[in-house]
């Protein structure tokens, strides 16, 4: 296998950890991190391909060379904590963050100033402070956004993030982990919870729970990830709960009504917390349980190989071209 790319890792505490060659070295970086940085949010640029930004409680970073080398972008203490984090790929130097406590936040320039933006979200929760786990921005309209909280449902807005509606019709558990959209004919919303996976076809007025319960192996929800090159293809990680002892990564190719458990070479140790892909090989993803195993395959999900290294509490991955 050609180490043809960098993989860049997420996690809580001990800041990026950084494979320039797909996952066989691995450097974990201080400057400009601070110590016992939490990364919680790792996006790939989507038209410089070596560039990647990273997000958590100490601020906004950028690397232009895979991962190899961060600087850090404004001043730390702009925004609160970041834990999610996307790029308008129509005008990249737009940025979205969700934050906890909950909020969202849009930056024009690159995240250099940010303004908060106007969303109504609970300050309270079961959980005690709601979080926003997911900031997704429509590749046909862009100035369509939504945003996923744990605990307070999903957001939207329609123009550019200036103003919000929740949607509520249908989506019954409030407890968002991730919000993903297929570009499938109509296009396609999903979000994973605590309990379900909801699908919606109409931008998400309305939502339809998927019924996981009797389709998957545990049922906790967490990352969701589309094939880039088929919409009708949808990756999931889950778990038994937050902290379960086992996960599974599965995929459906017709919207949710069947589900394969995908190959892994081994049990994983904990919930399949997320995936990660890129527009350079459609085929290749990577997925991580949060107890720090990392897993890739190169052909969309059929063989799996695990990463010898195993990592401490892992919140993002990211991978881009060499």
């Amino acid at each position: 296998m050609a180490a043809d790319y960098s993989i860049c890792l997420g996690t809580a505490g001990w800041g990026v950890w950084h494979s320039p060659d797909a996952g066989k070295r691995w450097i974990r970086h201080r400057a400009p991190f601070p110590l016992n940085s939490r990364i919680q949010a790792l996006v790939a640029h989507p038209t410089q391909p070596h560039s990647v930004l990273a997000g958590g409680d100490t601020g906004l970073f950028v690397s232009h060379d895979g991962g190899a080398r961060w600087e850090r972008i404004g001043a730390d203490g702009t925004v609160p904590t970041i834990w999610s984090l996307t790029i308008d790929p129509v005008d990249p130097q737009t940025l979205f963050a969700g934050t906890r406590p909950a909020g969202v936040y849009r930056s024009r320039d690159s995240g250099v100033h940010w303004e908060k933006l106007p969303l109504d979200i609970a300050r309270e929760c079961s959980i005690g402070t709601p979080f926003v786990t997911s900031v997704i921005v429509d590749p046909d309209d862009h100035r369509t956004v939504w945003a996923g909280v744990e605990i307070d449902g999903v957001f939207r807005s329609r123009d550019g993030g200036d103003s919000w509606v929740h949607l509520e019709t249908g989506l019954y558990d409030p407890d968002i982990h991730a919000v993903t959209i297929a570009a499938t004919q109509p296009k396609r919303l999903y979000a994973s919870t605590a309990r379900e996976v909801f699908t919606s076809d109409d931008l998400g007025e309305s939502w339809e729970p998927l019924g996981i319960r009797d389709k998957w192996p545990l049922p906790y929800a967490r990352g969701l990830m589309v094939k880039i090159d088929d919409p009708g293809v949808l990756f999931a990680g889950c778990g038994e709960t937050t902290t379960g002892e086992k996960g599974f990564v599965l995929r459906t190719t017709n919207i949710g009504e069947s589900w394969e458990i995908l190959p892994l070479p081994s049990q994983p140790n904990a919930t399949m917390w997320g995936l990660a892909t890129h527009p350079a090989d459609s085929n290749r993803i990577v997925a991580f349980s949060l107890f720090g195993e990392v897993y890739v395959t190169e052909d969309g999900g059929g063989s799996w190989r695990k990463i010898a290294r195993e990592f401490g509490e892992i919140r993002a991955a990211v991978w881009v071209p060499n």
